[in-house]
């Protein structure tokens, strides 16, 4: 059971599904079944990761806020109270080692009750992440935002520094590049499942690196064949394109090997219509469509099969797209076509260690240096 279903500690306010309430509902004139509809169209347009992530955030915050401050947490909070969330969570460099203000027994409290996974401060990007969704709360409810506070932004840029001058970065998920992912492919066998993940994976490396939520979603009314060999893939919505506006760049081609695969995957499970990749059950069985989580599950179990050691996840799979796209001088507009990206410098952060090797500018002292005309040679 999950524990977080019994927790004694109330609910700060009432919030929509995704942790944040409909703005002007309450106090509007409209019928109830019209802020039911308005709940359900709002519902329907934002991401289920999203919803999941600023709930998850909110409750936490409530059930910190009862155990550190002893009272439920209502809106607008305090700016001290931010502050004290800043402090308890983040940690700073002090002559006993790194600390942070956290109460040992709170701590305890929260993970017994399901809040955290583990004793300890979480890492910087859950910190931030905590405070956005915060502050988007109040932003919502077209309340003073404690979160936009000059002490408070100023305190989160200073811990921001602190943690990049202690060398701790960002963690990223290492890189699904092409050799990696051959590895993948030879643990495919020619059964269902083997055929099914074979195709999956090309079709998310090769179509240019798609989200795991973009290949659970996948379905054959957005795929076209071209010719004998080829796809083109269109995809409707995503995470750069949530409205669904349609432009060239949504038009992803599945070729070569990616495509073959994806031919006798279809071929072999019968599919016409609805999900591409689905589920497979007992007998054979080609059930309901895969997940997201099922998807992040296929990419580690084929990495334990081939025997790849390392951080691989479904994200992997995009960040080794683009870093292979690097690896062979691919022009930067090329790669970002088939990603999708609206940021060079978002495709930039993909870029591995691996990659800075390729560039030729790195290489200058290996070259023959070009003789100056301006200056005399020793000989003259």
């Amino acid at each position: 059971m999950d524990s977080r279903k019994r927790s004694p500690f109330p609910a700060p306010v009432a919030f929509h599904s995704d942790g944040l309430s409909v703005p002007g509902v309450l106090t509007s004139p409209l019928a109830p079944k019209a802020h039911q509809a308005i709940k359900e169209l709002m519902h329907e347009g934002e991401s289920a990761n999203t919803r999941n992530s600023y709930q998850s955030a909110m409750r936490y915050w409530a059930a910190w806020h009862v155990l550190r401050l002893g009272q439920p947490m209502q809106l607008p909070l305090t700016v001290a109270s931010v502050l004290q969330f800043i402090i308890d969570h983040a940690q700073r460099q002090t002559g006993a080692g790194l600390v942070s203000e956290m109460p040992l027994d709170i701590d305890e409290a929260l993970v017994a009750a399901g809040y955290k996974a583990r004793k300890g401060p979480p890492s910087h990007n859950t910190l931030v992440h905590r405070m956005a969704v915060m502050s988007k709360a109040h932003q919502v409810h077209s309340m003073p935002n404690p979160c936009q506070d000059g002490a408070v932004k100023e305190l989160m840029s200073r811990t921001r520094k602190a943690y990049a001058r202690r060398g701790e970065l960002p963690q990223k998920k290492e890189a699904l590049t092409r050799d990696v992912l051959e590895e993948l492919l030879t643990t495919c066998d020619d059964s269902l499942r083997g055929q099914r993940d074979r195709a999956l994976l090309l079709f998310a490396w090769a179509s240019g690196g798609r989200r795991r939520s973009e290949v659970a979603s996948a379905d054959m009314r957005y795929l076209r064949a071209v010719g004998d060999d080829d796809f083109i893939y269109t995809l409707t919505h995503s995470k750069t394109n949530q409205s669904g506006n349609d432009a060239p760049e949504n038009h992803k081609p599945v070729t070569g090997r990616a495509a073959q695969a994806l031919k006798s995957w279809l071929q072999a499970a019968e599919i016409v219509e609805g999900p591409i990749f689905r589920r497979i059950r007992k007998g054979g069985h080609v059930a309901e469509p895969l997940t997201p989580a099922a998807v992040r599950n296929i990419v580690k179990e084929r990495c334990a099969l081939a025997g790849v050691e390392g951080d691989f996840s479904a994200h992997s799979l995009r960040s080794g797209f683009v870093t292979e796209a690097g690896r062979q001088n691919v022009p930067l507009p090329d790669t970002m076509a088939l990603t999708g990206h609206q940021s060079v410098n978002t495709v930039l952060g993909y870029y591995r260690a691996d990659t800075a090797l390729q560039n030729r500018a790195a290489r200058l002292l290996d070259s023959e240096p070009m003789p100056n005309p301006k200056r005399p040679s020793a000989l003259s």
